[in-house]
């Protein structure tokens, strides 16, 4: 599938781009605690999200252990070639999107690995959590999809790896 990427607050996008794995994913969690009120029921709801696709995939993921489910959405965000990342790389962006509201909702349900309860955000994350809510909530929810739609691996254009027969 073809991301699409709108140039809404580039500044916000690049500075997510620049932090670690695991920082983007407790920025994703942050983001879903923090300010989830106002920005993520618009990912449920919204036309061109596939709920059951993104309920299949999360059932998927909800089944590993927790250190395997850790390690997938690790994955995602380095864009590594495997069959979950293929799977979420053929979603649309927007399904991308409900796909991580609901691993935030496991993650609070204790169905995903949870967040350690002290963990703290880096400083180059909490500025990019700021930025991010320092927008209008048609302009967070584009930069989110900014930052979603690029993870996972484009089942397109993924070289094939002899490895795992992807």
């Amino acid at each position: 599938m073809t991301t699409v990427i709108s140039n809404v607050h580039p500044e916000v996008t690049a500075a997510f781009a620049e932090l670690e794995t695991d920082q983007k994913l407790a920025l994703l969690w942050f983001i879903y605690t923090e300010v989830g009120k106002s920005i993520t029921p618009a990912a449920p709801g919204a036309s061109t999200a596939s709920p059951t696709i993104a309920e299949g995939l999360f059932g998927q993921v909800a089944q590993m252990s927790h250190e395997e489910q850790l390690q997938i959405q690790r994955d995602l965000v380095e864009r590594n070639n495997n069959l979950i990342g293929r799977e979420y790389g053929a979603l649309s962006d927007t399904t991308k999107l409900l796909f991580w509201y609901l691993l935030a909702q496991g993650m609070d349900e204790t169905k995903i690995i949870p967040m350690p309860a002290d963990y703290q955000l880096s400083e180059a994350a909490t500025q990019c959590m700021t930025k991010l809510q320092a927008l209008e909530h048609s302009q967070q929810i584009s930069v989110l999809r900014n930052l979603v739609a690029d993870m996972g691996a484009d089942p397109e254009t993924s070289p094939h790896d002899e490895e795992t027969g992807l």
